[in-house]
């Protein structure tokens, strides 16, 4: 896993965008996000035990996967949303990156590699991409039954409660 500050030049979302700007571990821990290398899947195992997760499954996302739809389905990851659960994710094989907004509104983008795992808090404004080789396999890791229930930014989305107890978690991170 590597992070640092989005470029925000114009360009294919799923181009690396690096400003060559890394971003320090410590600072991605003030904005709630956990993130670990595991090898084993008995380390995912683990930590789903431990954070109460009952439930998961798998996804490819790739041209030979998707087939038609999945230029769609990148574009639609990659609106600017937040989830009402935690959302932890571990990469199997390939790569991609989630884009987190950071204090001040700017985009943190992080490359995520093969057996990576990585935890976003409920409420955090996020996008996801695959990366230049347009493929990702993931295992979604849910508290309940599976679900993927985006929350689009704009309208009252800053209103929403699991965003406004996010805000809450930051300050007192002290970010």
């Amino acid at each position: 896993m590597r992070a640092y500050w989005f470029d925000n030049l114009p360009g294919d979302q799923r181009e690396p965008h690096d400003s060559g700007r890394d971003v320090d571990p410590a600072y991605l821990s003030k904005l709630g996000i956990l993130a670990f290398n595991y090898p084993s899947v008995d380390d995912v195992n683990a930590v789903a035990q431990q954070r109460g997760y009952k439930n998961r499954d798998e996804i490819t996302i790739s041209p030979e996967k998707m087939g038609n739809i999945y230029e769609e389905k990148v574009k639609t990851f990659f609106h600017e949303h937040l989830h009402e659960d935690e959302e932890i994710r571990y990469i199997i094989d390939g790569g991609g990156y989630f884009d987190v907004r950071g204090k001040d509104d700017d985009w943190v983008r992080i490359k995520l590699d093969k057996n990576d795992l990585m935890i976003m808090p409920a409420g955090i404004y996020h996008r996801f991409t695959t990366d230049e080789k347009n493929y990702t396999k993931a295992m979604r890791l849910f508290k309940d039954e599976p679900k993927w229930t985006p929350i689009n930014r704009g309208g009252d989305s800053d209103e929403n409660t699991y965003r406004k107890e996010y805000i809450k978690l930051r300050e007192s991170l002290s970010v």
